[in-house]
């Protein structure tokens, strides 16, 4: 299965393509797209459609997981990666690609086996999993990994495939 994944933003957005097999997974590619600073929205929002839209007939992948909002002190911050992020879902959809929803405790949780672990032990995992020499630059790249990897990870568990028979009764 290759899964890309993505971590969405307005000026920064992180891209991850791995691919799973079984709990084999290989780091196709990894980067950002950017937009430039003083650049309108409505602009900025079309970069990143045109550029998703390349990076999704490039790697083809079986599945898209992005991160779910989770806004903290800054609603303003918050909004504009929301506009970021619709743009994202939209490119994702007119792809055709299952598009697949992560929480930061949901990727954590599967990447590092611990729900509250630190971004340095995310990205040090990311690194392990992926058995890469260095940890990928830059972090919205390592994150959009931990994406993908969640996803595959999640994808791949018997209760996902629907497995009527992963319990058995006394």
């Amino acid at each position: 299965m290759r899964i890309l994944g993505i971590d969405p933003g307005i000026a920064t957005i992180g891209f991850g393509c791995v691919d799973a097999d079984r709990q084999k997974y290989s780091l196709i590619k990894c980067g950002v797209i950017t937009t430039p600073a003083h650049t309108s929205l409505s602009s900025r929002l079309e970069q990143i459609f045109n550029d998703l839209t390349d990076l999704l007939d490039i790697f083809k992948p079986d599945a898209v997981a992005i991160e779910e909002l989770f806004f903290n002190t800054n609603i303003t911050t918050g909004i504009s990666v929301a506009h970021g992020r619709g743009v994202i879902l939209l490119a994702c959809k007119k792809a055709g690609v299952d598009i697949y929803e992560y929480t930061p405790l949901q990727v954590k949780q599967s990447v590092v086996g611990y729900g509250l672990a630190d971004k340095h032990q995310v990205m040090d995992m990311v690194r392990r999993i992926c058995n890469l020499k260095a940890v990928p630059k830059p972090d919205d790249a390592a994150d959009a990994v931990a994406l993908a990897l969640c996803h595959a990870r999640s994808s791949t568990s018997l209760l996902s495939r629907g497995d009527n028979n992963i319990c058995s009764t006394i």
